[in-house]
């Protein structure tokens, strides 16, 4: 699991965020990570193969040729290296 510092937070966001955890019943931390996961994986979004698969029966690919796009790789992805 990844870890994440935020630096230079003024205080007045750091108060607005323990108050806002308080009255979820969680913790600094916990509500951080919430507001982040509802922020970056919002709700309803579209998954990569389920568009994929619609695209294909859009172009009358056969079930075969579509389970290849439900099919997900388990390796972790790694950032590029630009340098």
């Amino acid at each position: 699991m990844a870890m994440l510092t935020v630096r230079n937070l003024p205080d007045e966001v750091h108060r607005a965020l323990r108050v806002r955890a308080a009255l979820r019943g969680r913790s600094t931390e916990a509500e951080v990570r919430a507001i982040l996961e509802e922020t970056v994986l919002p709700e309803g979004r579209a998954a990569l193969g389920t568009l994929l698969t619609a695209v294909g029966r859009r172009a009358g690919l056969t079930d075969e040729e579509l389970a290849g796009f439900a099919q997900r790789d388990a390796a972790t992805a790694r950032p590029i290296d630009l340098e």
